[in-house]
């Protein structure tokens, strides 16, 4: 028998991960890895499997000595835990094989990000392939891409193994009804992944999956992950009665929520319908409250002929919301047609949109978006994935610095220390959302944890006086709703986290462009006295990095990896600006050795000597000053080291028709 092992890398904090509100329940992650659990059903019984989270458990090498195989699914914002893993499979001298939305559009990304060696990709859906694969891997002749070669009918699709997790470290559980959608917004790449012409599962096959988790003992939210829960309409109201039944039958241990387009309130039925079956929250991708914003992005669905936008969207939300049913949204900021956002946290607010996830726009790859931007020549990189991250890989039509300024303001406005405005939209929502039979949570012991955890973190704490005033003012107006307004308290308290650690690490990064500006004003002056002044130049490093590491350690340690690129690029630059400075100095110097040509060489031996000297004396301070970064710090440094390295030969050999010293290494 052999054994597969399937790992799940890690997620960095996120609004949507919910880490910070996940530890009031005592749970470890926000949902289970549905596409490894799914691929896991496509094994045979000869093969021994095993599930390693990473957000749940490390990996360990117990792990990897167990494993003949072993199997990733990632998402862009897991790219960096992904190529740890394949590093330790490696090491370990495991198969290694990756599918997933990341390895799908980023192979190329992946072979010249990382050293450690993929063996073989899963390309698309994998239901139609993996058999094919799995023949050719057991007998030795697998390739190391196997593409989807067409949509595949998901009515074949294996249920989960729910059974290979501990549904309980969860704080979700999630399943799939469909796959694609309709529409086909500009910066989305779900028609990409997934095709235009929605693709469903049978009422047998859905009613299989909930009774599989019902039967592992698993009670409360399921996350209906469709990225359109209503693409197929027709196939959506065929499944909603069976779930309602399903449901009633057993006390309705679920409580349902998905995503869904706005056009679900042109379909009156279909609202009753999911109301019915126990759904109480839908996510709508509303974007922006402005017509010109929504149609330059290909959103005309979030549109109306009749009325703008804005008042469009405020009214379907309120239909939703009357329904019983919590509106959770996306907004993007920095969409070709926004010219300002107090548009933005005006309708957020008015809307009684709690849970806002307002993030940068970001161009992924192979997206209408992305070949737009690429074509106007505003494409500047690769997304990281992480809209929230206050980084930005295109140009915006407003000027960049105005526009991350804007975000800032936008997030920090939603979730600010007080959650003053958060509140607010709380009152709102329970104003607007009546109590019905299935949208209050039972009162177990987990909700009750999560209470006495809310009231010794928020009730004393600069929250404390909102928090106060927003359950008094629901125990007095809406009691009923009680345990959705604690709930609603404890994830205020993860967003407001989480905005103010992001913003924490963009204030880093704007503490080290000043002190870049700071390094390259005073490192020329410094460097042009033949190395008379090199006591000053180290003192003056000692004393910066002694500074930047007391900031960098300001960052909550969940956060530090979203510093580590702007620390690893500033180490770079300062050691870049360094030898150009250094060469600006050569030049001037070495001329005067040229004149003599052969009478000085001796002199000249020893001042080349004096620079690369100085050089591997400011590189090794760099170094042991970021001992946790030296692997990133090596790779990247080289390359700069070289370029100067050749600088310095090329300027010898016009000077002197040939290189007439020795020229030293970095080491």
């Amino acid at each position: 028998m052999s054994n597969a092992l399937f790992v799940y890398p890690k997620f960095p904090p996120s609004y949507w991960g919910f880490k910070y509100a996940l530890e009031f329940l005592g749970k470890k992650s926000s949902m289970p890895p549905l596409g490894l659990l799914t691929i896991a059903g496509m094994f045979p019984k000869n093969y021994a499997l095993k599930v390693v989270d990473l957000n749940i458990e490390p990996l360990t090498d117990e792990h990897l000595q167990w494993a003949d195989v072993t199997l990733t699914s990632t998402m862009i914002v897991q790219k960096a835990s992904l190529y740890e893993v394949a590093e330790r499979c490696n090491q370990a001298g495991v198969p290694i094989i990756a599918g997933g939305p990341h390895p799908t559009s980023y192979y190329d990304n992946i072979k010249a990000e990382t050293d450690a060696k993929i063996d073989h990709f899963l390309m698309g859906e994998v239901e139609e392939i993996f058999e094919d694969f799995l023949t050719d891997f057991e007998s030795g002749c697998a390739k190391e891409i196997y593409r989807e070669k067409r949509k595949p009918d998901i009515t074949i699709t294996p249920p989960p193994r729910y059974d290979l997790i501990d549904v309980n470290a969860y704080g979700s559980m999630a399943l799939q009804f469909s796959r694609g959608c309709p529409f086909n917004c500009e910066f989305c790449d779900i028609t990409k992944l997934f095709g235009r012409v929605p693709r469903t599962k049978s009422n047998e096959q859905m009613l299989a999956e909930f009774e599989l988790l019902y039967k592992l003992g698993w009670t409360g939210p399921m996350f209906v992950v469709d990225d359109n829960f209503i693409g197929n309409k027709r196939d959506a109201m065929r499944l909603l009665p069976a779930v309602k039944q399903w449901q009633e039958e057993r006390n309705f241990p679920f409580s349902l929520y998905t995503e869904a387009s706005v056009n679900l309130v042109e379909i009156p039925e279909m609202l009753d319908a999911m109301n019915e079956s126990g759904f109480n929250m839908v996510f709508l991708g509303i974007e922006s409250p402005n017509d010109e914003a929504l149609l330059s992005t290909s959103k005309g669905q979030n549109t109306s002929k009749e009325e703008e936008a804005g008042s469009y969207l405020m009214r379907a939300i309120r239909k939703i919301q009357n329904k019983g049913m919590e509106v959770t949204g996306g907004f993007i900021i920095g969409l070709d047609g926004d010219t300002e956002f107090d548009s933005h946290i005006n309708f957020i607010q008015e809307a009684g949109i709690p849970m806002a996830m307002a993030g940068l726009l970001t161009a992924l790859k192979e997206t209408d978006l992305w070949h737009r931007l690429k074509q106007e020549d505003r494409l500047l990189g690769e997304s990281s994935g992480n809209q929230t991250d206050m980084t930005l890989n295109f140009v915006p039509e407003m000027p960049r610095d105005e526009l991350l300024s804007e975000y800032r303001r936008v997030v920090s406005t939603l979730y600010d220390p007080t959650l003053k405005n958060y509140f607010a939209r709380c009152s709102r929502l329970l104003e607007h959302m009546p109590q019905t039979a299935h949208n209050v949570r039972s009162i177990r012991k987990d909700e009750v944890r999560a209470f006495a955890q809310s009231i010794r973190k928020q009730l004393f704490s600069k929250q404390g006086w909102e928090y106060t005033k927003f359950l008094i003012k629901t125990l007095r107006n809406h009691r009923g709703m009680f345990p959705e307004a604690v709930r609603l308290a404890v994830m205020g308290y993860h967003l407001e986290k989480i905005t103010r650690h992001t913003v924490a690490v963009e204030d880093f990064r704007t503490f080290l462009a000043q002190e870049m500006d700071t390094f390259k004003a005073n490192i020329s002056k410094l460097v042009g006295h033949q190395g008379e002044r090199m006591s000053e130049i180290h003192s003056y490093s000692k004393q910066l990095f002694t500074r930047i590491k007391a900031e960098y350690n300001t960052i909550h340690k969940d956060f530090r990896y979203a510093a580590h690129s702007a620390l690893i690029g500033f180490q770079q630059a300062m050691f870049k600006e360094y030898l150009a400075a250094e060469f600006d100095a050569f030049k001037a110097t070495v001329s005067d050795f040229a004149k003599a040509q052969t009478e000085r060489l001796g002199e000249l031996q020893a001042y080349i000597h004096s620079i690369f000297a100085r050089v591997r004396t400011q590189h090794a301070q760099l170094h042991n000053m970021f001992k946790h970064h030296t692997d990133d710090f090596k790779q990247n440094v080289q390359e700069t080291f070289d370029a100067f390295q050749e600088s310095v030969t090329r300027h010898l050999e016009n000077l002197f028709g040939s290189v007439p010293v020795q020229i030293e290494g970095l080491t």
